[in-house]
């Protein structure tokens, strides 16, 4: 019998255990594995490359506007030219703006992807394992950080780490990892 956690009280699995007899239990550390995992530190690699590039692109725009305002100083203030190159100025300086919040949002997203992905096939691989070993449940086990930065931080590890002690439970991190490393 395979037990689902998600939503379901002390009650229901001391239920299930009662239904069993006893509940074969493993946990796994997904955050080791977003760490160690080669897939993982080629999507870093992936992303840092695509944020040079784009780091770039925003330099490139940021010495044109740079020049551009320089060159303003040719010009008498207030002069039909003057006022055309402060216009341009203005133009690349708000492209500047809006390209800058498009980076931010494109990493984001491009490292929320990854992230996801890689989590889905954690929980694929995991179930995996847990069915072939014959484990009822499967928790996640990390270590939190402490000490925290702030008190933010702090509440939000807190109210995160649930699995404070897992006494017998077998740890199959590794072969997930390893099953994870060799999907690629």
């Amino acid at each position: 019998m395979s037990v689902i956690l998600i939503g379901m009280s002390l009650d229901g699995v001391l239920a299930a255990e009662d239904e069993k007899g006893s509940l074969k239990v493993g946990v796994v550390s997904v955050r080791r594995i977003l760490l160690e995992c080669t897939r993982a530190t080629t999507y870093r690699e992936q992303v840092m490359v695509e944020g040079q590039k784009l780091e770039q692109e925003l330099q490139q725009l940021s010495q044109e506007v740079d020049r551009d305002k320089a060159g303003l100083s040719a010009f008498k203030s207030g002069s039909s030219d003057y006022m055309a190159l402060l216009k341009q100025v203005f133009e690349k300086q708000g492209k500047l703006q809006a390209q800058q919040e498009f980076f931010k949002q494109q990493m984001s997203m491009l490292e929320q992807g990854i992230i996801e992905q890689l989590f889905k096939d954690i929980i694929v691989m995991t179930e995996t394992v847990a069915k072939e070993k014959g484990f009822d449940l499967v928790f996640e086990k990390s270590e939190p950080e402490l000490p925290a930065a702030n008190s933010n931080e702090l509440t939000l590890t807190i109210s995160t780490h649930k699995l404070l002690y897992s006494g017998n439970s077998e740890d199959i991190t590794s072969e997930v990892l390893a099953r994870l490393n060799s999907a690629q």
